[in-house]
């Protein structure tokens, strides 16, 4: 049977169900998908074929004796290069891990097993998951899958072009400011960002361990509750995880649901900041129009503190990434500078392996850190990001959901950021929501006049799935564009 662009995982699991296709077949297309685009765009690092088609036979085999681990065994499914997979490279985009193979699978990793889903490929990203552009990796730029001379966003990027260029059905990232939902928004596929503690962090490379979670790029919201099912739950081995308190996302997507009646919040402080492109303008209020017209009602809110967000955010962040990367000395693992001295072994394999924007932040996040500074920056960020987390608290005692923008702008092109400052301006709305620890999740929206992707964000309250994807689904449903497919490249 032929394989559409954009099938979704949930259509893939009804045709192997119906013995339509084998997984074997469905691995051999993506594998093929890989060798006619990955060298173009660069979605993907590295990929095990024979080990792919190996295990694609096993689930066929499974199948075939009535054995299925799953309804999804058999579908790949592609993994950032910050997730430890057993016996696979695990390179953070970085040169001071290049070589490095994990001795373990993540928890994820374990999850998406067990269900006998298969890991298709590591995926390129922005070293140690710092940027918002995929420019940032060591090894080779990712480029956006609707214009080579754009960017697919970060740090997923490479996520999220696999998906929109199919080569994977569908891929897992991490999401620390905004690292999922947009890219998501760029590449034109769907991506979740779970409340945090719903997905264990275990086996992810921290980067800043009160804002990382780790979540799925998709061709459907139904597919992101798929795979949501299937890596969320409480793990031992992560002592911030916690159970969801629903049992399944994707049965209650069947469910009948409308959202007449349901409050939409809308940010005032959002929709009017600097630098909002008339594109996002426009697409916003014909996404705020839709669910006007489908019974939403749609109220404004205000966030006081929303504006200090993105410096909240890169003093907390760098704080934590500064004593995360700490490990990575040269010692342990990974890259070691061929010197005798101890102090020189350090200093050298730090300088030689971390990028450029990589060593910024380790430097900001220990000035900020340092004696005399800490109250200064780090406390005082601190007592901010409880504010801003109070304030999404304050906004959901009058609103079920909130809209925003994803991004300011559509997808940019190559080295069009001149200032660090202006990249970290790319995530201003989705950074509150990690300080927050709530969910939300970007959803394809419309197409620009030079065919360009937009999505648009909604977000819900902690552990509040359940109405984050309900809604995203309906909006989904009722959009004017129904397929979001790259051109042919």
């Amino acid at each position: 049977m032929k394989i559409e662009p954009n099938i979704t995982i949930a259509k893939i699991a009804k045709n192997l169900g119906e013995g339509k296709i084998s997984s074997v077949e469905i691995c051999n297309h993506y594998l093929e998908n890989f060798t006619k685009k990955n060298s173009v765009f660069n979605a993907i690092l590295s990929i095990n074929k024979e080990k792919i088609l190996k295990s694609a036979e096993e689930s066929d085999k499974r199948r075939k004796e009535g054995k299925v681990l799953s309804s999804y065994d058999g579908i790949p499914i592609a993994i950032k290069d910050n997730l430890c997979v057993e016996d696979e490279p695990c390179t953070c985009a970085s040169k001071i891990l290049e070589g490095f193979i994990s001795p373990y699978d993540a928890t994820v990793i374990k999850k998406i097993k067990a269900a006998g889903m298969i890991p298709f490929g590591r995926t390129n990203m922005d070293e140690f998951a710092m940027g918002s552009s995929c420019e940032n990796s060591a090894y080779v730029k990712t480029r956006n899958p609707w214009d080579k001379d754009r960017v697919p966003g970060g740090s997923s990027g490479g996520s999220a072009a696999s998906v929109a260029l199919s080569i994977a059905p569908a891929a897992l990232g991490s999401d620390t400011g905004g690292s999922i939902r947009q890219p998501a928004a760029f590449c034109g596929v769907v991506g979740l960002k779970p409340s945090y503690g719903i997905v264990s962090r275990y086996g992810l490379v921290a980067f800043a361990s009160s804002l990382d979670q780790i979540g799925p790029f998709t061709n459907s919201v139904l597919d992101s509750a798929i795979v949501l099912d299937i890596i969320k739950g409480k793990d031992p081995m992560d002592c911030t995880s916690i159970d969801s308190k629903i049992a399944n996302f994707a049965e209650l997507l069947s469910q009948p649901y409308s959202i007449d009646g349901l409050r939409i919040g809308i940010p005032s402080e959002c929709i009017n900041c600097e630098g909002l492109d008339n594109v996002i303008k426009e697409n916003f209020n014909e996404s705020i129009n839709l669910l006007k017209g489908l019974g939403a009602k749609i109220i404004e809110i205000s966030f006081p503190h929303w504006k200090y967000s993105v410096s909240v955010y890169y003093v907390i962040a760098t704080a934590e990434a500064s004593a995360n990367l700490a490990r990575f000395d040269g010692i342990r693992y990974g890259l070691r500078a061929k010197t005798e001295k101890l102090s020189e072994i350090y200093l050298e394999s730090r300088g030689l392996g971390f990028g450029e924007e990589v060593k910024r932040r380790i430097l900001l996040g220990t000035f900020v850190l340092s004696s005399g500074y800490y109250d200064a920056y780090y406390r005082s960020a601190q007592k901010v990001r409880t504010l801003i987390r109070k304030d999404y608290d304050e906004a959901f005692k009058i609103c079920d959901v909130i809209l925003t923008p994803v991004t300011p702008t559509p997808p940019f092109t190559f080295n069009s950021k001149s200032t660090p400052l202006q990249m970290y301006l790319s995530d201003i709305f989705t950074i509150s929501v990690n300080l927050a620890g709530n969910c939300a999740i970007s959803v394809p929206s419309g197409i620009t006049s030079d065919n360009l992707p937009l999505g648009v964000q909604f977000t819900a309250g902690f552990m509040r799935e359940d109405i984050l994807l309900k809604t995203s689904h309906i909006f989904e449903l009722h959009r004017s564009i129904k397929s979001f497919i790259p051109p042919e490249n």
